[in-house]
C-alpha cells in the first residue's frame, strides 16, 4: 500500500511507515526484506502487524544502499511463526535520490470541515515551518489568529513573505514582511487591495496573490467576486472559485496600485497569477467564458456570491472553467494576453500554474470544472512556452493541487487526499526531462485530523522563521470573528469574542451592538436593550446600533420608539436595507401603509432578489386592497424561493378571496396552501387555515370544515387559543356536503 512501486525518496526525508494488506486469511506474521539491486542476501525484520517503520539509523542505511541503485523491498507472510511455509509474497522497488530538497516548507494546517475553521480560525487554523527531515510536525510559527489568513507566497530570493489576512473590517488586507526570526505583522506591513479603486468603486478581496521574485511587486485579483458553498462532509467541504476579477499590481517602492493591462478585462475572470523566475512574464488563469454576473447579482454588496446565485453551480451542474494565459509584465505595463498551448482550449479547467525555478517548465492543475479542492484535479507539465501537456506520474487517485517547486527545481510538493479525507503533503522528484516519480507522503508533517494545504518551499534557512506575530489585530478583528459564529447559529461563541473585543476597546460600539443582537436572538430583550443603548451612547452616528435598537424596541412592543430609531438609522445610512425592511414592517404594524410601502419598495430596489422584501411588500399591498400588485409581489417572492411558506399562504388567501374574478382562482389557492401544509408537516395553523379557505372557495365544504378543525387544533397546540377561536368562528355553519353549485361560504379572517 505504501510506498508505491518505483517511489524515490529525498536523501534527508524522515523514515516512512511501510504498510500493506494481506488477503490470505491464515497470515498473522510477516517478514520485511530489503536488498539493493543485484545483491542476493537481504536485510530482514519480523513484524506482527501489516506495517513497519524502520528506526532512524536503519532508515539512513536503507537510503544509502538505495541511492546508487534501487532497493527491492519484499513482504513475506507466514502463519504461527512457521518460516518453512510462505503463504503470501509481494515486492516493490524504491530508491533514494542524490538530489536534496534543500529547503524548508511553510504550510497551513486546518481543521475540517472547512466551515468549522472559518467560524473560529483562532482555534482551527495554524501555520508550520520546518524541514522534511522532521520526525514530528514542524514547529507552529503562527496560530490563534482570530481572522482568516489564506494564501501566502515567498519571494524567490528569500527576502519576503506575503500573506492574505483580514485586518480590521478590511477583507482586502494583505501583509508583506521581510524574513526575520520573529516577523511582526504590524499596521506598517499591511496594505489593502481595497485601496485599488476604479470608477465603479467595486469592493474586493484581493485573492490568490503572489509576490514577485525580487519582492518588489505583488500581483493580486481585485474587483473580484467569489462563490463559496460550505458542505458538512470532511473531504470536500467547500466549493470556492472566482466568478469575476481582474489582476492588479502593487509596487512596494512607489506604494501604488494599478491594473495590469492585458489581464484587466472585466468581461472575464483573471486570477491566480504567477511570475516567471526572471519576473518578466506573468501566467494566470482566465475564465473560458464570460464572467458570471447576472443582473440581480450586480445589486448585491460584498464579494461573496449569495447562496441563491451559487445554486446553479453547487446543485444544478453548471460548470465554470479556466484557461492559462500569458502576458509580459513589462514593468507593470502588461501586454497582449495569449492562451498557452497545452493549458487552454482543451475543454477542461486549467489553473494554479507554477514555473520551475529554471523557467523551463510550468506545472498546473487540470480538472473538469472550477478551481480549488476538486476531487478530479490532477497535475500536468508543459514546456514554459507551451506545448503538449503530460500528466505527471505522481498523481494520486483523489485531488492533486497546491504544488510548489523546491528552489533547486528537483522536487515538487503538493497536496492530496489519497490516503485521508484530511489533506496530506506529498513529494515527487522531477528530472531534467520533466518526468516525475510516484509520490511519497510527508506523513509526519501534520497532526491527526488536520488538513495540510498551501505548502510552499522557501529559499531560506530552516530556522529563519521562529514566530510570526499578528500585531495588527484590534477589536474589529474579534467582532468579525464573533459575527461568523453568530451567523452560523452559535451565539455563545460569538458573545465570547465580542467580550474580547471590548477588552481591547471598551468603547467599541459595534461589539456592543452585535452582542446585543445576539442576546435579542436568544430572547434576552432587556439585556440586549442595555447593551445597544450603550452603543448608541458611545457612537451616535453608528447606523447599525440605531437599527438594532429599533428591532429591540419592536420586540418589546414599543412601535413608535422603534420607528424613530429605524428612521435615524436611515438618516445615517440611506441605503441600509435592514433598516428599510423593518421600518416597513413596523409602519405596517402601525397602520401607516404608505410609509410601509415606500420603505419595502426600496428594499426590493436595493436587492431585487431578496424574497423577504417582496413578501412584506405583498402583505402591505394586500392590506391596502391592491390585490393584483400584492399577488405580483408574492409571486416574485416564490420565484426567488419556491418554498417560502408565508408567501405560499398569503398568495393562497389572495387567490381564494379576491373580489376580482380575474385574480380569484380556487384551484390555484388549494395548490399553494397544500404546498405550505406539506412543507410544515400539516402542523402550521395558518397554512391549514389557508387550505380550508381555498377548499371552501372550490366548494369542497366537507374538506374545508375538516381542515378548519385541524387548523384550530394546531393553533391550540401552539398556545394560540385566540387564533383557534377565530378559525372556528369563521367556519361555523359551513355545509358538511358538497353542493352542486360551488360558492364560497367563508371569508378569510
Amino acid at each position: 500500500m505504501y510506498p508505491l512501486d518505483g517511489a524515490v525518496f529525498p536523501p534527508e526525508i524522515a523514515a516512512p511507515t511501510f504498510r500493506w494488506e494481506d488477503g490470505h486469511e491464515l497470515v498473522d506474521q510477516w517478514q520485511v526484506a530489503v536488498a539493493p539491486y543485484g545483491e542476493e542476501e537481504p536485510m530482514r525484520w519480523d513484524c506482527d502487524a501489516p506495517e513497519w517503520t524502520p528506526s532512524k539509523k536503519l532508515w539512513e542505511k536503507i537510503k544509502r544502499l538505495s541511492q546508487a541503485r534501487p532497493a527491492r523491498v519484499t513482504i513475506v507472510g507466514y502463519h504461527g511463526g512457521d518460516r518453512r511455509r510462505v503463504l503470501s509474497r509481494a515486492h516493490i522497488w524504491i530508491g533514494t535520490s542524490e538530489d536534496e530538497v534543500g529547503a524548508p516548507l511553510f504550510f497551513r494546517e486546518v481543521n475540517l470541515p472547512f466551515l468549522t475553521a472559518v467560524k473560529d480560525p483562532a482555534l482551527h487554523i495554524r501555520w508550520r515551518f520546518g524541514e522534511i527531515s522532521s520526525e514530528e510536525p514542524p514547529p507552529v510559527v503562527l496560530d490563534k489568529l482570530p481572522v482568516c489568513g489564506n494564501c501566502h507566497s515567498f519571494a524567490a530570493d528569500g527576502s519576503t513573505l506575503a500573506m492574505e489576512v483580514d485586518s480590521g473590517n478590511d477583507k482586502g488586507a494583505y501583509a508583506i514582511a521581510s524574513i526575520e526570526k520573529e516577523i511582526v505583522l504590524d499596521h506598517d506591513k499591511i496594505i489593502s487591495w481595497a485601496a485599488f479603486q476604479q470608477d465603479d468603486q467595486a469592493k474586493t478581496f484581493g485573492l490568490l496573490c503572489q509576490v514577485s521574485p525580487n519582492g518588489r511587486y505583488v500581483l493580486g485579483t481585485v474587483k473580484d467576486r467569489a462563490l463559496a458553498v460550505y458542505r458538512p462532509e470532511l473531504a470536500f467541504s467547500q466549493l470556492f472559485f472566482l466568478v469575476k476579477g481582474i489582476l492588479a499590481v502593487y509596487d512596494r517602492e512607489k506604494k501604488a496600485f494599478a491594473a495590469l493591462p492585458g489581464a484587466d478585462d472585466p468581461e472575464y475572470v483573471q486570477t491566480n497569477a504567477t511570475w516567471s523566475p526572471d519576473g518578466k512574464t506573468i501566467v494566470f488563469a482566465r475564465s473560458c467564458s464570460k464572467a458570471y454576473d447576472p443582473p440581480g447579482l450586480r445589486n448585491v454588496e460584498g464579494v461573496l456570491v449569495p447562496e441563491r446565485f451559487a445554486r446553479p453551480f453547487s446543485e444544478g451542474g453548471r460548470k465554470f472553467k479556466y484557461d492559462l494565459y500569458r502576458i509580459p509584465f513589462n514593468e507593470g505595463k502588461g501586454g497582449r494576453a495569449e492562451p498557452i498551448p497545452g493549458a487552454s482550449n482543451n475543454g477542461m479547467s486549467n489553473y494554479f500554474p507554477k514555473f520551475s525555478p529554471d523557467g523551463k517548465w510550468i506545472v498546473f492543475c487540470r480538472a473538469e470544472s472550477f478551481m480549488l479542492l476538486q476531487p478530479d484535479s490532477e497535475l500536468y507539465i508543459i514546456p514554459a512556452e507551451g506545448g503538449e501537456a503530460r500528466r505527471l506520474r505522481c498523481n494520486t487517485p483523489r485531488m492533486n493541487s497546491w504544488h510548489s517547486w523546491s528552489p533547486n527545481g528537483k522536487w515538487l510538493v503538493f497536496s492530496s487526499k489519497a490516503y485521508s479525507d484530511y489533506t496530506q503533503l506529498f513529494l515527487t522528484h522531477i528530472d531534467d526531462q520533466g518526468r516525475s516519480t510516484p509520490p511519497v507522503v510527508l506523513s509526519n508533517f501534520t497532526e491527526k485530523n488536520r488538513a495540510a494545504n498551501i505548502p510552499e518551499f522557501a529559499d531560506i534557512e530552516p530556522d529563519a522563521i521562529e514566530k510570526i506575530v499578528p500585531a495588527f489585530l484590534d477589536d474589529s478583528n474579534y467582532v468579525r470573528a464573533g459575527d461568523a459564529f453568530r451567523f452560523q447559529g452559535e451565539p455563545e461563541n460569538a458573545i465570547e469574542l465580542y467580550r474580547k473585543a471590548l477588552e481591547v476597546n471598551p468603547m467599541s460600539a459595534i461589539a456592543l451592538t452585535n452582542w446585543g443582537s445576539c442576546l435579542l436572538d436568544q430572547g434576552k430583550v432587556d439585556e440586549a436593550e442595555r447593551l445597544v443603548a450603550r452603543a448608541v451612547e458611545h457612537d451616535p452616528d453608528l447606523a447599525t446600533a440605531h437599527c438594532a435598537l429599533g428591532l429591540i424596541l419592536r420586540q418589546k412592543g414599543r412601535l413608535g420608539e422603534s420607528r424613530e430609531s429605524l428612521r435615524e438609522a436611515l438618516r445615517l445610512d440611506p441605503d441600509y436595507i435592514l433598516a428599510h425592511l423593518y421600518l416597513g414592517i413596523v409602519s405596517n404594524q402601525l397602520g401607516e401603509l404608505d410609509e410601509a410601502e415606500t420603505h419595502l419598495t426600496e428594499v426590493t430596489r436595493l436587492d431585487p432578489r431578496d424574497p423577504i422584501g417582496h413578501y412584506n411588500l405583498g402583505v402591505v399591498l394586500a392590506r391596502a386592497n391592491r390585490p393584483h400588485k400584492a399577488a405580483a409581489q408574492l409571486e416574485r417572492t416564490l420565484e426567488e424561493d419556491p418554498n417560502f411558506v408565508p408567501a405560499l399562504i398569503a398568495l393562497s388567501i389572495v387567490r381564494a378571496t379576491s373580489p376580482d374574478t380575474t385574480l380569484r382562482n380556487g384551484e390555484e389557492a388549494v395548490r399553494l396552501a397544500a404546498r405550505a401544509c406539506e412543507l410544515t408537516g400539516s402542523r402550521d395553523p395558518e397554512a391549514l387555515r389557508a387550505l380550508a379557505v381555498a377548499e371552501a372557495e372550490t366548494g369542497r365544504f366537507g374538506s374545508a370544515a375538516s381542515t378548519a378543525q385541524r387548523a384550530a387544533q394546531a393553533a391550540r397546540a401552539a398556545g394560540n387559543p385566540v387564533l383557534a377561536d377565530v378559525i372556528e368562528k369563521a367556519f361555523e355553519g359551513l355545509p358538511q356536503s358538497e353542493p352542486a353549485a360551488r360558492q364560497s361560504k367563508v371569508h378569510s379572517p
